[in-house]
């Protein structure tokens, strides 16, 4: 940031001393006709923010018709959604005691209760409270479940939750009817790095192709391996031989999943989750499951129990939220937030629309209790009914726990470390899980032949379309393109160039927006044809951020610079503009399996097809280059817009797995784990593209980086060493050398228009001079 100040203030010094400004000098036009074979644009108001509230209709729609018509679930695609085929539960787990002490922290009227442990996927361990029959057989396993925000102590009224508790104690009141019950340690909401912990590990387990539910269901997967293993203590086997899970909250939602997905699991009591799912993005960062909706609502995952037994428990849902305006709701935020976190809620579904949902259910029922407290009585003892449990001689009146706890008393300061434990196991997990994902990333290319040229470009396609389908993501309706319609307006003039607005439809409530900028004197009637660079903004830019004084200190006007040297320029408006207006479309997308990239990608389809029309471009000759968030989309976009004969990734490129994922010291001003983007995340590019493979699907087409030494995006290393990936592809395996080069200049984050000109007039075959 300092190197950015300094640079601008050299700029702004230049300037003063020429007397002249470093921007161009450029005049509004006013009364000029639209562009030849274009109509007159007579759009008032926000024309950016226009197109990208129209997008967000256009994500409404079509969400709506993806609940509407949903796919069939099916218990791959769900575990593969929540990331649980990455890693597999060790062989042999059983329950260990932890904490410090090897005695039961107390005792009720006919149980015990311990500190336990136990092992699950990529080496995370769990830890958990173990309630034991003092004699006997237990009548059934039982999984409890709490809400995030509950402590396991609070599910079995124990101290310092012994008089205060959200629910009641379903634990304890399990185990003094005589079953073994097993309460794990969930990840907390509380804050950290301006973000819920949840959200803070959801981040980075998204990115490496998992996800925070996904290890907490692997946790309770891991137990039911315990208790099928009968390596729970003096007990035994239970009398039942069965195995069951209840939860309230989030550990409603983890009973769901895991039900659905564990066969071995008899029943399940959901409580304080279930419901319609159709405003999920409105939800906390960590309940974000990748097309989630497309074929897994929760009627839909319900359905993936049957015909084991299922009790839906209504009428008490916990609450919590981040990021809420005075009536509530999430905020959505034009401008910059305070926290980092994504603003959400969860959501308290009423009586009618968990019934509407429970309707949905295509196989079977569940039986719907409606309690005004949580893990009531009638609930759980309904679902023993229902799995068959011998439930003679259980008391069915609420009776005393007679609990006595034994010193020294457990305190919050040990509960505390109890849940940094659980945080650095998957952190620690996922860190290892970054270290793995490059080798990852080489196995899913290998079938890549770099024979020659021919070669490797039919070899490739299969995992550029892979890329399209399944990490950005392709809404159907998007890839037949209407016709574009175009609007346009005379904007600003200059010595040597002029530009117009221009809005071309793309389909429905798609459009796509943004300025082109023609030189003077170039023939329009078709006796030349010229190339085009599009221009891309990067955070929070709009397409003037790339033509004038407006941002200059980042973009130096290069959409009009490009144009005084010859080259027809166009500056796309891409979406992200408006913080949480756009952000939020990221968590719509994402429900419905798509991303940003996915109406972006078709955005530019048009625009380039609109462009290779106009009787003065050569079609042939359409160059991308973009800055920050502009190289972004030059990673993402040319890779799938075949009219791009070339791209330009300025102020961004390096190694972006790590860059998303990577929560060491050393990296941490770096990464995106603890900053504000938080749509940044893409689901599992740790396992399949990072910026060398997308580069790859680029190639052979030629590729630029333009780097500033001081740019704060990575240190130079980073970049460097995954650069050196993209140059060994093109010089050493394929030939191709003289396509691909990086720029290093002294400077911060912005273009430089040195290099990246020299590559654009060589490649783009337009002389470096105009007469």
């Amino acid at each position: 940031m300092r190197e950015l100040i300094m640079a601008v203030i050299v700029i702004g010094v230049a300037s003063v001393a020429s007397g002249d400004p470093a921007w161009p000098s450029l005049d509004k036009v006013v009364g000029r006709p639209a562009l030849a074979g274009t109509e007159l644009l007579d759009a008032a108001g926000d024309l950016s923010i226009g197109m990208i509230e129209g997008v967000d209709r256009f994500l409404d729609l079509e969400i709506r018709k993806t609940m509407e018509n949903p796919g069939r679930a099916s218990r791959q695609e769900l575990a593969r959604m929540l990331g649980l085929g990455r890693d597999h539960n060790p062989e042999g787990n059983g329950f260990e005691l932890a904490g410090h002490r090897w005695d039961p922290i107390g005792q009720g009227h006919n149980y015990e209760v311990r500190d336990v442990r136990w092992w699950s996927a990529g080496g995370i361990m769990a830890e958990g409270l173990l309630f034991e029959p003092k004699a006997g057989r237990p009548l059934v396993d039982v999984i409890a479940l709490p809400d995030a925000d509950q402590d396991p102590e609070e599910l079995g009224a124990i101290e310092p939750f012994r008089k205060r508790h959200q629910t009641y104690p379903f634990a304890a009141e399990m185990a003094r009817a005589g079953c073994r019950v097993l309460v794990p340690v969930l990840i907390n909401r509380s804050e950290y790095q301006g973000m819920s912990m949840r959200e803070w590990l959801h981040r980075v387990s998204w990115e490496l192709g998992r996800t925070l539910a996904g290890y907490e269901v692997h946790k309770i997967m891991a137990a039911v391996d315990c208790f099928k293993g009968q390596r729970t203590g003096s007990a035994g086997e239970s009398i039942s031989g069965k195995v069951l899970v209840a939860g309230w909250g989030e550990g409603g939602r983890l009973a769901l999943y895991a039900t659905a997905l564990d066969d071995r699991i008899d029943g399940a009591l959901v409580s304080g989750y279930f419901g319609p799912r159709d405003r999920v993005w409105d939800e906390p960062a960590d309940r974000t499951v990748f097309g989630l909706l497309r074929a897994h609502s929760d009627a839909a995952i319900a359905d993936l129990i049957h015909p084991r037994a299922l009790v839906i428990e209504t009428g008490h849902f916990p609450r919590y939220g981040f990021r809420l305006d005075e009536s509530g709701s999430p905020q959505r935020w034009r401008r910059a937030a305070t926290k980092r976190g994504k603003p959400g809620k969860l959501l308290e579904h009423s009586d009618e629309a968990v019934d509407t949902e429970v309707n949905r259910m295509r196989q079977g029922a569940a039986a719907v209790f409606r309690v005004q407290r949580a893990g009531a009585r009638a609930s759980w003892m309904g679902l023993l009914e229902k799995t068959g449990v011998d439930l003679r001689g259980v008391d069915r009146e609420e009776a005393e726990l007679g609990w006595i706890a034994n010193s020294p008393l457990r305190d919050s300061s040990e509960i505390g470390a109890r849940q940094k434990r659980m945080v650095r196991s998957i952190r620690r997990s996922n860190q290892r899980a970054l270290v793995d994902s490059e080798a990852e990333r080489e196995v899913f290319f290998q079938g890549v032949k770099i024979g020659n040229v021919a070669e490797y470009t039919e070899s490739i396609s299969g995992l550029r379309d892979y890329f399209s389908k399944e990490v950005i993501g392709e809404f159907s309706s998007l890839q037949e393109l209407g016709a574009p319609n175009a609007r346009t307006r005379a904007l600003e003039e200059g010595p040597k160039t002029i530009s117009y607005e221009v809005m071309i439809d793309v389909r429905g409530e798609v459009k796509a927006y943004g300025i082109l900028t023609l030189p003077k004197g170039m023939k329009q009637d078709g006796s030349e044809r010229r190339p085009v660079v599009v221009c891309q903004h990067g955070l929070e830019g709009r397409p003037q951020s790339t033509t004038g004084e407006q941002d200059y200190h980042y973009y130096k006007a290069f959409a009009t610079r490009l144009a005084e040297r010859g080259f027809v320029t166009f500056a796309p408006q891409n979406l992200y503009l408006g913080w949480d207006l756009f952000r939020i479309l990221q968590f719509k997308a994402n429900a419905v399996g798509c991303t940003l990239f996915s109406i972006m990608v078709p955005q530019h389809r048009q625009i380039t097809k609109w462009l290779s029309g106009l009787q003065f471009v050569d079609e042939k000759r359409i160059g991308f280059y973009g800055l920050s968030y502009g190289g972004k989309s030059a990673m993402r976009i040319p890779p799938l817009v075949n009219r791009y004969c070339l791209s330009i990734c300025s102020a961004d490129f390096n190694e972006w797995v790590w860059k998303n994922a990577a929560t060491d010291q050393r990296s941490a001003s770096y990464s995106y784990a603890n900053k504000g983007e938080y749509e940044i995340f893409e689901f599992d590019l740790g396992g399949t593209f990072n910026y060398f493979e997308m580069a790859a699907l680029i190639c052979p087409r030629p590729f630029m980086v333009e780097r500033g030494h001081f740019d704060g995006v990575a240190p130079d290393t980073t970049v460097a060493y995954e650069f050196a990936k993209v140059r060994a592809l093109y010089a050493s395996r394929l030939g191709l050398g003289d396509r691909t080069e990086i720029e290093w200049f002294v400077g911060p984050h912005t273009i430089n228009g040195e290099k990246t000109y020299e590559f654009l007039h060589r490649h783009l075959d337009w002389p470096s001079t105009i007469d």
